[in-house]
């Protein structure tokens, strides 16, 4: 395989309404201080890229900003993460008396979100970003890329691109962390799985 690729997919880090747990797709929500330092201290451990894109909301591009200081970041605003329309910024207990909501909470995969994305409009939007992301890759024949975006964003590349087969809930999408994918860009390009799949930053501590 002479067109191995390496793309890693790399949450943004913790923010205020990450702290008070409220619904946050659009919503331009900022790192907390927590997130913030997180994010510091884990930078030295996180690896180099050629190129770099991020969602165009301002905790993606801070975490970008802090992760990658020296790198030039392009902001993709379609790789956002998902529209939740009247319930942005709300919290479980301000939305639980709500039947719509209720509904969605036991199938969030077909159930409407009012003036809000469906996981169907969701998924299309994403796969249709990948898909131009690896265009990029080819025109400029890069090999090593990242992303850095959104829990739902991640967990839906890696529903369908990891070697593995989860389910969207099953994946991990951790504040300041993610994923490198491994694989051909050409069969990537078909739509195929990846080769391999690791956590990054690794945080594996010598024994020695």
């Amino acid at each position: 395989m002479d067109d191995l690729v390496v793309i890693g997919l790399y949450r943004h880090g913790i923010t205020t309404d990450n702290e008070r747990k409220a619904f946050s797709g659009w919503t331009n929500s900022v790192l907390s201080e927590t997130g913030k330092k997180e994010l510091q201290l884990i930078q030295p451990l996180v690896p180099s890229y050629e190129k770099i894109i991020a969602s165009d909301l301002q905790r993606c591009v801070d975490t970008a900003g802090i992760l990658f200081p020296s790198s030039s970041i392009d902001y993709w605003p379609e790789f956002r993460e998902m529209n939740f329309g009247l319930w942005e910024g709300k919290i479980h207990q301000e939305l639980e008396h709500m039947e719509e909501y209720n509904a969605w909470i036991n199938d969030p995969f077909s159930s409407p979100l009012p003036e809000g994305e469906s996981f169907q409009q969701f998924g299309s939007r994403i796969r249709t970003a990948w898909e131009k992301w690896l265009d990029d890759l080819a025109h400029h024949q890069l090999t090593r890329a990242a992303v850095v975006t959104h829990g739902g964003v991640i967990r839906c590349l890696l529903t369908e691109f990891a070697p593995e087969q989860k389910k969207f809930w099953e994946w991990k999408a951790e504040n300041g962390r993610g994923y490198e994918l491994t694989g051909s860009l050409s069969a990537l390009r078909r739509g195929e799985r990846c080769i391999s799949l690791r956590a990054v930053p690794s945080t594996a501590k010598s024994n020695g």
